[in-house]
């Protein structure tokens, strides 16, 4: 059988693979810590299970509309006003995930043909790397081609290599991808950074995803939302969801925000795919969003006591870490073979990370806190005592 050739270029991810390797040696006996998925470890709070129960009990376990329950709608574009960001219900699609949410917006802005006067087959996307292995698998299932920024060299902070996005960013660009918090590094960019990005993409007339994911797991930092600024609200997808502010990645919800002409697009995707996110689950998220700011405040405040923990215990070890202000995820500098390094780690001490090269960053090993501070400390001590640190 022949396949597309969509399909075939891109690799399955790379976090979902170490954490199927993981798996079949915890169902052979082994003992593995874990950090290499990204979804909190603590349960999703009471009074958001409470109300998908009622949910299912009032019936409301149909169809939904398919761009999502008008309560679920109101409450995100309340939720984003109260952000500062000039969004109605109308500009709101409701996905099953966050993921889901890129991938409509991806599948939009993006196609097989060059935009302007560049050479390439595809659409040009432009990543900022280390970037979030997905991004780059949507760019080539919607047919386009990639650009990347790397950050490394600037400690993954955007505002000082301004310069090297502004060399990337032209007018044959048709999507700027920005995550801030960082899915790899956890960092959060400065609010002259974002305004370099609103700079260039105005004046290159770009569209930009601002994946926000990871919005309410900051350490102190000011979160600056792109299309708050001047001249972004017209040319800014915001992507946010519930997974992991409300520890809620399995029942699937997140939603994009657009100006309506996006929506409208973007809404034929989600008709002719998936449909809708699943009624009762919308009306949980409505409970989400309204009454459930103590319980993000108590996961904060624990990851960051972990990434403290963390960040010392490698530094006893001789190991500088970049302090990530966001997210719950630290890049560890291991070997120029990182996807050799990540393997041996834990196939030998059973500690499974990602690797770097899988986000754009060869060389670092991603490592998720969301675990508890005693499986934390193991996982140190078992690097330590097989020789990986």
């Amino acid at each position: 059988m022949e396949f597309s050739d969509r399909v075939t270029s891109v690799e399955p991810s790379a976090t979902l693979a170490v954490s199927n390797l993981a798996s079949e040696l915890e169902a052979d006996g082994v003992d593995v810590v874990d950090l290499s998925v990204g979804e909190p470890d603590f349960d999703t709070p009471e009074n958001i299970v409470e109300a998908g129960k009622a949910a299912m009990d009032a019936g409301h376990t149909g169809y939904a509309p398919s761009n999502g329950v008008p309560e679920l709608r109101d409450a995100i574009a309340e939720k984003l006003q109260g952000d500062g960001l000039g969004y109605e219900a109308d500009n709101v699609i409701v996905t099953p995930g966050a993921k889901q949410a890129l991938y409509e917006t991806f599948q939009t802005v993006v196609g097989p043909s060059g935009r302007g006067t560049s050479s390439r087959a595809g659409d040009e996307v432009v990543l900022l790397d280390p970037a979030w292995v997905s991004y780059e698998a949507m760019a080539k299932l919607a047919g386009g081609e990639l650009n990347r920024v790397d950050l490394a060299p600037h400690d993954f902070q955007l505002e000082p290599a301004l310069d090297d996005l502004a060399e990337a960013v032209s007018d044959d660009t048709e999507l700027l991808v920005v995550n801030s918090p960082s899915n790899p590094t956890g960092a959060v960019y400065s609010r002259a950074a974002m305004e370099g990005v609103r700079d260039l993409a105005v004046d290159h007339d770009v569209t930009v995803i601002s994946d926000e994911i990871y919005q309410h797991i900051n350490y102190g930092p000011e979160h600056v939302s792109l299309a708050g600024l001047d001249g972004m609200f017209e040319r800014t997808v915001t992507v946010n969801g519930f997974s992991k502010a409300y520890s809620m990645t399995g029942w699937r919800l997140g939603y994009l925000a657009a100006p309506e002409e996006i929506v409208s697009q973007a809404g034929k995707v989600q008709s002719h795919s998936v449909s809708s996110a699943a009624n009762f689950v919308q009306r949980a998220g409505v409970e989400a969003i309204q009454h459930t700011d103590d319980a993000i405040d108590e996961m904060v405040d624990a990851f960051e006591s972990r990434r403290d923990l963390l960040v010392d215990l490698f530094a006893e070890h001789g190991k500088d870490v970049s302090t990530p202000d966001g997210a719950f995820y630290l890049m560890l500098p291991v070997a120029d073979d990182d996807q050799e390094w990540c393997q041996e780690a834990l196939k030998d001490a059973h500690v499974a990370t990602v690797p770097g090269s899988a986000f754009g960053a060869p060389g670092y090993a991603r490592l998720s806190y969301a675990a508890s501070t005693e499986r934390l400390e193991e996982a140190v001590e078992r690097l330590v005592d097989a020789g990986y640190l």
